[in-house]
């Protein structure tokens, strides 16, 4: 397997606006993703996101680097693991964001590459892929629902 990157689609009934603020604002993004998320949504702004652990009191804090934020086009970012406190292209991932209108609603399409960017070993590029994989799995799904909400709001 190659484990260069990660490519998922989703059609949300709900417009590339609506959709981009979900996706684009910590407030929305930690009802689908993050546990915490704390970021200026616009280029080059850093921030972080962070996870519980399964340990009690264990929380797992990644750094973030907006890349691109493009009403309601496109939002990207990298992430970086614990050890590396500012994301960049030698140590972190970089999600993008594109979404198209398609028919009534907007068609979303995420990608993460930079898995072998890192300087892992081939099983660590393997676990970490593979994680990511099931993580992505586990929180897109939770989108739709989130922007149902925020569409529905008044």
């Amino acid at each position: 397997m190659s484990y260069e990157r990660i490519e998922r689609q989703l059609h949300i009934e709900a417009s590339p606006e609506v959709v981009f603020a979900v996706i684009s604002h910590p407030e929305h993004m930690k009802q689908w993703w993050p546990d915490e998320a704390e970021f200026a949504p616009a280029p080059g702004e850093r921030g972080e996101i962070s996870f519980i652990g399964d340990e009690p009191g264990e929380v797992h804090v990644f750094g973030l680097t907006l890349v691109d934020v493009d009403p309601p086009r496109r939002f990207s970012f990298r992430w970086c693991y614990p050890e590396a406190h500012v994301a960049n292209p030698e140590n972190s991932l970089l999600v993008t964001f594109d979404l198209t209108p398609s028919g009534s609603g907007t068609l979303l399409r995420m990608t993460e590459i930079g898995f072998r960017d890192q300087g892992r070993t081939e099983a660590e590029v393997a676990e970490q892929y593979e994680s990511h994989v099931e993580g992505w799995a586990r929180h897109l799904p939770r989108i739709a629902p989130c922007v149902g909400e925020l569409a529905s709001r008044p």
